[in-house]
């Protein structure tokens, strides 16, 4: 069946779908004739099992991890119930802290901070997380995705001055030099234009639409 049908009998946008099969948990077969997707029950059970662990909350790296049998769906699951019970004391001691604060009245102009980041502190030291989880993944997002850049930059750029010393070395006509350093140069400006899109997905949250399920 075609993505359209798919996208009605799971109830998954079609990003999404392709979301998944570029994560690598759906690899439905192509139509030999015409390249199309052929989707069999087979990848609507699959989908449908990703959509219920992403209902849960389960990350992608998890879901590939079960699919690939290097962890159990039981181990799994103690995993997480580990991760949302921590999540749990952490909520619980920020409200708390929120709770202080506005039994104490004050107005936002009066707000006395040190007390309570000093309270904070501690919490945090006694193992408690303040922290945005969601700000730190998309920290690591934009981590990895500045060093694959940073790698291909390098790479082109080393290739660039290889053809200019080549060229200083045993001279070569100018035209054909311009044409050697222009194509890593294109490269370059390629990914950097990339990586500047990239970024702007990861900070607009758009990065992994199928979050939603």
């Amino acid at each position: 069946m075609r993505i359209n049908q798919v996208e009605q009998l799971v109830g998954i946008t079609k990003k999404n779908i392709r979301f998944y099969e570029q994560q690598g948990l759906l690899a439905p077969a192509r139509d030999r004739e015409n390249g199309y997707r052929e989707y069999s029950m087979a990848d609507i059970d699959t989908l449908n099992k990703v959509k219920l662990l992403r209902k849960l909350s389960i990350p992608i790296d998890e879901i590939r991890k079960l699919q690939s049998d290097i962890i159990t769906l039981a181990d799994c699951m103690r995993r997480h119930k580990i991760l949302i019970e921590r999540e749990e004391k952490n909520l619980a001691l920020i409200k708390i802290v929120c709770d202080e604060i506005e039994s104490s009245g004050a107005a936002f102009n009066d707000l006395g901070t040190d007390a309570y980041l000093d309270e904070i502190d501690k919490l945090e030291k006694g193992g408690a997380q303040f922290t945005d989880v969601k700000n730190n993944d998309m920290r690591k997002r934009s981590a990895g995705s500045v060093f694959a850049a940073a790698v291909m930059l390098a790479l082109m750029s080393a290739l660039a001055a290889l053809f200019i010393w080549a060229a200083a070395v045993d001279p070569i006509p100018l035209w054909l030099l311009i044409i050697f350093v222009a194509i890593p140069a294109a490269v370059v400006v390629g990914v950097i234009a990339a990586l500047i899109e990239r970024l702007k997905e990861i900070k607009k949250g758009e990065i992994d639409e199928a979050s939603k399920y």
